[in-house]
């Protein structure tokens, strides 16, 4: 084959871009019905497979075929099979089952303000009448709690190797927009001398309480409910952890919240940020990169910063030796801050 013919433009990639919610919707809707779990616990054939998940056997053959075709599953002389992938992820036997953030990533004001993302390009932010995440939103919020949680604990290992106690002594925690709590109840199950404090909306709150119940560690949890914005933090905090909040605004806002964390801190404390950091040219890498646009469509002015933003703000706000801790196979990296 010539050079020539080899470099031939295709409009395949127009294609299955434009295809692509095609995709999103089928796992979704693999995850709804519980495909996976069925095909792990035997049910490989699309009559059982059908009647296990209680499906048209036509629409299960199909969707199962589908998933095959996206590398979900492998099918062989007629019956499927989790990958390794599916198996650790989306069988909802596996501990480290993330089926539930679907429920959130494709959710229905996610694809509306994606359905709108041209008027948001040409406005400079979201074309949606409340973009600025200042304000109480409990459906939404609730939503993310009950449907994130799993995402965070691979991040939150790692957080809890950073807060590792040298000695015996009690370790404090501040933990902003806390969420689904996911990320201070692991390192505080970890770790039996962290005390954490979660900080959200009342009604989010509920969320990480009873995940802090169910892990076994509501006696080292605390909560402080209101917005990051202006609700009494307390002080003396050895760390805060930030995790996937700065990115909602613009870099003069966060410096603001990032005094006030700062103050929260014991001499020498450590903030802990996490969050998708792009290179500088800001399209590499991929997924970090690619947020922008997330938050270009769900926000007035939010943005995916870099390192030498995140750098500049810390500064700003009173930190010192700011750094950044990528963090192998995951997506999102830690910037490190000391007071």
């Amino acid at each position: 084959m010539s050079s020539t013919a080899a470099a031939k433009p295709s409009p395949e990639r127009i294609f299955d871009t434009l295809f692509a919610y095609q995709q999103s919707f089928a796992l979704k809707a693999a995850v709804e019905l519980d495909l996976f779990t069925a095909i792990g616990e035997g049910a490989d054939e699309p009559a059982s497979l059908a009647k296990r998940v209680q499906a048209a056997e036509r629409g299960v053959r199909i969707l199962a075929d589908y998933m095959t075709i996206q590398g979900f599953l492998r099918k062989e002389n007629g019956k499927y099979q989790l990958t390794q992938e599916s198996a650790v992820f989306l069988d909802r036997r596996s501990p480290a089952c993330m089926s539930s953030i679907g429920n959130f990533l494709v959710g229905d004001s996610a694809i509306e303000n994606f359905k709108g993302l041209a008027a948001s390009v040409r406005k400079g932010g979201t074309a949606v009448a409340q973009g600025d995440n200042s304000q109480p939103m409990d459906e939404f919020w609730v939503n993310f709690a009950r449907s994130m949680g799993p995402m965070a604990v691979p991040m939150a290992g790692v957080l809890a190797q950073t807060v590792s106690a040298s000695d015996s002594r009690p370790i404090r925690v501040l933990d902003i927009a806390a969420g689904h709590g996911m990320y201070g109840i692991t390192v505080a199950k970890m770790n039996a001398h962290v005390h954490v404090t979660g900080m959200d909306w009342p009604a989010v709150l509920e969320v990480a309480k009873e995940n802090a119940r169910a892990a076994g560690v509501s006696d080292r949890y605390a909560t402080r409910p209101g917005s990051a914005f202006d609700a009494d933090l307390g002080e003396g905090y050895d760390f805060v952890f930030i995790t996937n909040f700065l990115h909602h605004f613009d870099i003069a806002t966060n410096e603001i919240l990032l005094k006030r964390f700062y103050t929260a801190l014991k001499p020498s404390g450590k903030a802990l940020t996490v969050e998708f950091v792009p290179n500088r040219d800001r399209v590499t890498p991929p997924m970090a990169a690619r947020f922008s646009l997330v938050m270009l469509a769900n926000t007035d002015a939010g943005e995916a910063y870099t390192f030498e933003e995140y750098d500049k703000m810390m500064r700003v706000a009173g930190f010192k030796d700011c750094s950044l801790q990528p963090v192998p196979d995951l997506p999102q990296q830690i910037v490190i801050a000391e007071k």
